[in-house]
């Protein structure tokens, strides 16, 4: 048998999941300070190498085969990050694969893209931005998960691309949000950090910028805080145009957080529960021109009115909040936009660096080489006569170097040069070399060695980026005293209701004037109506089933029916649990009153029904009455009144008069109760009614001024 081993839970977690957390949040989920996930890059690097930043596209299914030797995580995963980075998706602000085929859109739920042998990719022009001397020892490389291949740890991009489009990105622990910027503003922002490093950003960023377009509200408290600390939570604004001939609404531009399929799904849902009557039709008619929902208005409609309801009812008005989480150096860190920019100044500034560095040992080796060459070029006859003269190949080089006073690496390459190329013209080319080598030197020495150089170089490639790619802002920023703020008054019309339960749990909400005109009940065979309650259609209905929850529903939301139909099924209607049946209806308009709940045990919790109505519109409530006893019956009542206990103890049945105001009401909802019955093993309770005045006077006789009581014996004449 294997040896079970007792260990802390806190060692298990360290050792077993801790693993998991961190390759989730560093190698997954968060991006880093080149813009990209890792998922993105491999996806890219592989496209660079494949040679699709000039050239025909190929299909998405041999990029798809080609990154699995970098990603791990299949086909589907790839393909799905591959459809995102796409121009057709429109997911990115700059996106940096230009795609054919169908792609899907990011404003759309059910605009599928196709598979990937279908679609074609290559690489956008604005991706040789993020690769520009990714081979010249930039970046670090790393092997990849069987080591088989390097691949690039981040990417050297000349612009900061992580501000320029949107990320997302769910870890363990914590989540990253970050909104796109345009690129002109990110640009310029850069820019004047370099020259003012406490420059206010604001200056220069306007607020965020969206693919989708739409009006983002100015909050100057959280675009600040979103500046310095990279949180804050902004409201987007679906735009729209109304055309007065043809009385349509058309939404043109939509935010970034939703769907068109979720708007109209939200406006139809408002049109169903009365509360759009405004609205005659809705269509998606989003086509290749972009996204587009056309909203048909009835005769004498206020456009603005239905606007108004759109923004404040559906997500045509969101919002983005967010959480500017990153890799950086290998944690974990949150930064706003000024701490983005300074980083990914420090690691442009090191990119730089290592580039000039490259260059730098390629250009000194140059020169080395063609001062060797100039040594030999005043008696290139005794270079031959040398060589000719030397009995062994391997001896060649040692008299090279004797004889000029070159070094190995010299003379290696003298002793290289084809037959062809020794004459005058060839060897006075690499001669005259040398004063431009040795500016190369000079230059790229004084750049490796001063940050000021490389700012300006970082300055003036930032410049000529914004120059070629910026395409202006397509979110326009507005002013919250722009927005028209109209209460929505609701034109909600009331009407009467008898409404019907039955012992099958069915429900019927039946107007009177219907019930006139045909007043036969259609129910199923051995069913029978339950409750009867006459209310209107302001009315809340509290459904208390079986197993101790309520559901709660408007009246005036759920359909009305017909004395001729059977109504609706209830556990249908309430979407209830397994086993769950409705066993009592309560309708209120005020929340007033009690729930009395007569237990096996004998005891009464009195309730007040205002422990039912809930600040949020929550449609079940669970704990809604003790359920750890036996209910034998549950009723509502308007206040304190008289309710009848039916006890039953040595063959005798035995009443119980009492007003319910000698029971003191619990606020939870799930209390026990006081004890009313007295109890033994012989005894039991059976029933309970509510009964009025005149009821009451009849059985005083039965009346208890104080609990618990046994009652009294109930006689022949008593009814």
């Amino acid at each position: 048998m294997n040896e079970l081993i007792h260990q802390p839970i806190s060692d298990t977690l360290e050792k077993n999941y801790l693993p998991y957390v961190m390759s989730v949040i560093l190698s997954r989920a968060l991006p880093e300070i080149d813009g990209l996930k890792p998922s993105h890059r491999k996806i890219l690097y592989t496209m660079y190498k494949m040679g699709l930043l000039k050239g025909l596209r190929t299909k998405s299914a041999n990029v798809v085969g080609q990154t699995m030797k970098l990603n791990p995580h299949g086909d589907d995963a790839i393909y799905g990050t591959l459809v995102r980075l796409s121009k057709d998706n429109e997911s990115l602000l700059y996106p940096y694969v230009d795609s054919k085929g169908n792609f899907g859109k990011v404003y759309s739920r059910d605009m599928s893209y196709a598979a990937s042998r279908y679609t074609e990719v290559k690489l956008m022009p604005i991706a040789q931005e993020i690769f520009t001397d990714v081979d010249k020892d930039t970046v670090d490389f790393v092997p990849n998960y069987d080591g088989t291949m390097y691949e690039p740890s981040l990417l050297p991009v000349k612009m900061p691309t992580i501000l320029i489009n949107p990320t997302k990105g769910i870890a363990v622990g914590m989540a990253s949000n970050i909104c796109s910027f345009s690129l002109g503003e990110i640009i310029d922002a850069t820019i004047a950090l370099i020259k003012h490093p406490k420059t206010d950003l604001m200056r220069y960023i306007t607020g965020p910028d969206f693919p989708t377009g739409a009006d983002i509200v100015y909050d100057e408290v959280v675009f600040r805080q979103i500046m310095e600390e990279g949180t804050g939570t902004f409201r987007i604004r679906g735009r729209s145009n109304y055309y007065k001939k043809e009385n349509i609404i058309e939404i043109t531009q939509i935010p970034y957080t939703t769907t068109n399929e979720a708007i109209i799904d939200k406006t139809i849902q408002l049109i169903k529960d009365g509360h759009l009557k405004e609205i005659n039709d809705i269509r998606d008619e989003t086509g290749l021109t972009g996204p587009k929902i056309a909203i048909e208005l009835k005769r004498g409609s206020d456009p603005d009115r239905v606007l108004q309801r759109l923004y404040r009812d559906t997500t045509l008005e969101d919002t983005f909040s967010c959480n500017f989480n990153i890799v950086l150096n290998g944690y974990p860190a949150q930064l706003g936009v000024r701490g983005i920019l300074q980083n990914w100044l420090d690691f442009r500034i090191g990119c730089y660096r290592r580039g000039g560095r490259f260059d730098l040992r390629k250009y000194e080796d140059k020169l080395h080489l063609i001062q060797g060459l100039k040594k030999v070029l005043l008696d290139i006859d005794k270079v031959i006569k040398l060589i000719r003269q030397t009995k062994k190949e391997r001896e060649v080089v040692p008299r090279l170097m004797e004889a000029f006073e070159l070094d190995e690496i010299q003379a290696e390459f003298v002793a290289n040069i084809r037959l062809r190329n020794i004459n005058r013209e060839y060897i006075q080319n690499r001669v005259d070399e040398e004063q431009e080598l040795i500016d190369q030197v000079d230059y790229w020495r004084s750049v490796y060695n001063s940050d000021k150089l490389i700012l300006d170089l970082i300055v003036k490639q930032l410049r000529e980026i914004k120059k070629k790619y910026d395409k202006g802002r397509r979110s326009q920023i507005i002013q919250p005293t722009k927005i028209i703020v109209e209460e929505v008054v609701e034109e909600e019309v009331i009407e009467d209701l008898a409404v019907f339960r039955t012992w099958e749990n069915y429900l019927k909400l039946i107007p009177p004037a219907s019930l006139d005109k045909n007043p036969e009940q259609r129910l199923k065979a051995d069913d029978e109506i339950v409750q009867e309650l006459l209310i209107d259609s302001s009315f809340d209905l509290l459904f208390f089933s079986n197993l101790g929850n309520v559901y709660k529903s408007r009246a005036n939301a759920i359909e009305q029916s017909k004395a001729g139909e059977l109504g609706h099924y209830l556990p249908t209607l309430l979407e209830l649990e397994s086993g769950e049946e409705i066993v009592h209806l309560v309708a209120t308009k005020d929340y007033a009153g009690f729930m009395v709940f007569l237990f096996k045990n004998g005891k009464v919790a009195k309730i007040p029904l205002s422990s039912y109505e809930t600040k949020a519109n929550r449609r079940q409530l669970v704990n809604a009455y003790n359920v750890k006893e036996p209910l034998i019956q549950m009723a509502f009542i308007p206040q304190d009144q008289d309710i009848l206990i039916y006890r039953y103890a040595q063959q005798k049945e035995q009443l119980l008069l009492l007003n319910t105001e000698i029971i003191h009401p619990k606020v939870t909802r799930h209390s026990q109760g006081v004890q009313v019955a007295r109890m033994n093993r012989h005894a039991s309770v059976t029933a309970m009614d509510v009964v009025d005045q005149k009821t009451a006077e009849k059985l005083k006789a039965h009346r208890v001024r104080t609990i618990p009581s046994s009652g009294t014996v109930r006689k022949p004449f008593d009814h």
